[in-house]
């Protein structure tokens, strides 16, 4: 590209920053890209790339070999990581790097290819030899700042990986396989009116080039993909191209399946994990460097759970996560503490009043009586031993990569409450079980958190949100918040009294600092 053609890109990229249709930490790595003379596209279908560049989507951009240090260095001098598959599901000739676009608060993914590979999406197989050809022949996107392939250089990179893509042996592929046929339709659609039918045949074979039968698959590309009846692969054309490509195959048949199979198994692993089990194992991408304990910690009412909740949501999609309650109360018990959280309320009825030290519900001066001070007692001892098996798991889970989100987290700096030992609040309690509790909330000094975030509210904002606790209760807490410390933890007061856009923007960028 000229240096006449790259004023006139940073010309769009002026206006299209005015035009605010870009996210900033997008436009700013184009003009970046455009200012060293990076030799890019973005390959992917052209129709959809304003959503990519809103942050809808990942952005995929084909790099010079040349080039592929340059964009690396570049790409983490804006503040982007490189996230590696754990599975190997990245090609090595493609990378991941995730950044954080601060105003939007989206995670911003970009794709570098270094080469086309394509195939089932578990593994893909194939390498297409065109990138020197593709790049050669990019376009500047007609209203956006960015390169894109040639329409006719996309029609047929479009049934190519049609043919390799579009197979029902894919899992992920099967279980989406209505939309990405859509997807695929759609693209076709797009292109039909913008590629001259002469043009592209000339465009196929100069790209198929030479081989058996290359003539014949370069006239059956383009026939079909003008095929007035609709957007159908034959079988015949899908074994043509799979054997065009097929000296550029990663793996020969055999390996291949035994591969996709085993990767299938792990697919199918992660998934239940990441939905239901939320054991300490990585299944897609672990955090550069080893992953993190974020503990959100704050009195009830203080925004907690919408906190986790909300992170989880924007790291999950592209980082492995594993939520952990260390509560007792709305979030998920474990097996250990399940069937105590079914009985405990049908005992606590036949009680009038809460003891000393309770925070909800009408609580009185004096401490628990006999029965009372058994019951809590049992309880106090079974918290104990989840909080123990919980912090072992949540820093196994971060060693391994994971970015672990805590709701609460266990200390014993402050006794009674906030998450500290509950035996203080009963006189008569053995010692040897008054030991064995204040064991499993000591190992929270010996494995504290990466990062702490500190909820903090007034106590009236906190009744207003938890009606059913003591506002004396309430008070105590929120002293007692400051005075917490835990030693070794990089902590972060964040005012949840701020609107929740301003909250969270500030925990993202704190969770990013960490990562």
């Amino acid at each position: 590209m000229t240096k006449m053609e790259f004023a006139k890109n940073a010309d769009a990229i002026s206006r299209a920053e005015a035009s605010g249709i870009i996210l900033p930490l997008l436009l700013e790595i184009l003009n970046d890209l455009h200012r060293q003379g990076i030799s890019y596209c973005y390959w992917k279908a052209s129709r959809r790339v304003h959503l990519v560049l809103a942050g809808e989507g990942d952005l995929d951009l084909l790099i010079g070999r040349s080039d592929q240090h340059r964009v690396q260095a570049l790409l983490l001098q804006r503040g982007l990581k490189l996230f590696p598959s754990v599975s190997g599901r990245d090609h090595p000739a493609v990378v991941s790097f995730l950044g954080l676009d601060e105003p939007s608060g989206r995670l911003v993914h970009v794709h570098l290819h270094f080469r086309l590979v394509t195939g089932e999406r578990l593994l893909k197989n194939y390498r297409v030899a065109w990138e020197d050809r593709l790049l050669a022949h990019a376009t500047r996107h007609p209203s956006l700042p960015i390169l894109i392939l040639e329409p006719a250089c996309e029609a047929l990179l479009l049934m190519v990986r049609a043919c390799l893509e579009l197979r029902r042996s894919d899992p992920v592929t099967m279980r989406h396989w209505r939309a990405t046929l859509e997807k695929f339709a759609l693209d076709r659609e797009a292109l039909i009116p913008e590629v001259d039918e002469e043009s592209l045949r000339e465009r196929a074979a100069k790209l198929i080039g030479e081989g058996p039968n290359a003539e014949k698959l370069a006239v059956s590309l383009v026939d079909t993909f003008y095929d007035t009846d609709g957007f159908k692969i034959p079988a015949s054309l899908r074994r043509q191209v799979a054997a065009h490509f097929a000296l550029q195959r990663s793996y020969n048949a055999l390996e291949y399946r035994l591969r996709n199979l085993a990767r299938t198994a792990f697919w199918l692993a992660g998934g239940l994990n990441k939905r239901l089990l939320h054991w300490p194992r990585p299944w897609n991408r672990r955090a550069p460097g080893g992953g993190c304990v974020v503990a959100m910690i704050g009195v009830d009412g203080s925004g907690k759970s919408t906190a986790v909740s909300t992170m989880r949501s924007w790291l999950g999609a592209e980082i492995d996560t594993m939520p952990i309650y260390f509560g007792t109360g709305d979030g998920r018990p474990s097996l250990l503490l399940w069937p105590l959280k079914l009985i405990m309320p049908v005992l606590q009825r036949s009680f009038k009043t809460k003891p000393k030290g309770s925070s909800h519900g009408n609580v009185s001066s004096r401490p628990p009586g006999l029965l009372y001070g058994l019951l809590l007692t049992g309880w106090a001892m079974v918290v104990a031993r989840e909080k123990r098996i919980k912090l072992l798991s949540a820093r196994r889970a971060a060693n391994r990569g994971l970015v672990v989100l805590a709701d609460r987290y266990p200390q014993d700096e402050i006794l009674g409450f906030n998450d500290g030992p509950l035996l203080t609040r009963v006189s008569r309690a053995p010692a040897f079980l008054r030991r064995l509790e204040a064991r499993a909330y000591a190992l929270s000094r010996q494995l504290p958190p990466d990062l702490v975030i500190k909820l903090i509210v007034s106590p009236p904002t906190a009744k207003r949100r938890e009606p059913s606790m003591d506002i004396e209760v309430i008070r105590d807490r929120v002293a007692s918040m400051e005075r917490l410390a835990f030693p070794g933890a990089r902590v972060i007061c964040v005012d949840a009294e701020q609107p929740l856009p301003v909250v969270i923007g500030k925990i993202k960028r704190e969770i990013w600092r960490q990562l």
